[in-house]
């Protein structure tokens, strides 16, 4: 086991940390980390646009990091609470960062790592399709979405979804995603 939850969370602390947290990902904690997020966004002074834009990409991603988190493994169960996830927000030159990182059960890496793959491979004409054709073609799943959350927040960004899967144990990887928010709006 060469992960280490501390390693990991340390090495999201740089740049202008605007809010770093690892625990439960409850309601409550989302709608703390919103205000918390927003009330920063003002004190940095950022045109509305791109306060906007870090708010609806942060609304995505706290809900995927809420709605797709799998249990602990064994290991760590005993130290930190169920649905486990960390979350940094943070900016760096001219970019914001949203870090998000939970376990995930290795039978779920390979759907997850092509559909990321896929939304990458995109560009901004076919994110806006892809976002069409599930809004309208796709059952909600049980988690509440239809794949939507991913695809939003590559087109909300313009920007490619970084990730990584660290490999944990024989059942558990931890997902690792970097979403970039620049503060200069990119030519389309």
């Amino acid at each position: 086991m060469n992960f280490s939850i501390e390693d990991y969370y340390a090495d999201r602390l740089d740049g202008d940390v605007l809010l770093a947290y690892k625990g439960s990902i409850t309601t409550d904690l989302i709608n703390n980390v919103l205000d918390t997020v927003e009330s920063k966004l003002q004190d940095f002074q950022e045109p509305s646009k791109v306060r906007k834009k870090v708010y609806n990409v942060l609304v995505e991603s706290l809900q995927n990091l809420y709605h797709h988190i799998d249990d602990l493994p064994e290991e760590y169960k005993d130290r930190f609470e169920s649905r486990f996830g960390i979350l940094v927000v943070s900016k760096d030159k001219k970019q914001y960062r949203i870090s998000t990182g939970n376990f995930i059960r290795n039978d779920k890496v390979p759907y997850l790592k092509e559909k990321i793959d896929k939304i990458n491979a995109c560009d901004r004409e076919e994110l806006k399709d892809m976002y069409k054709f599930i809004l309208n073609h796709q059952k909600l799943s049980e988690k509440g979405g239809g794949g939507l959350g991913l695809v939003d927040i590559a087109r909300k960004t313009g920007n490619k979804l970084k990730y990584s899967f660290v490999p944990f144990n024989d059942d558990y990887s931890f997902f690792n995603l970097d979403v970039f928010i620049d503060e200069v709006e990119k030519n389309s």
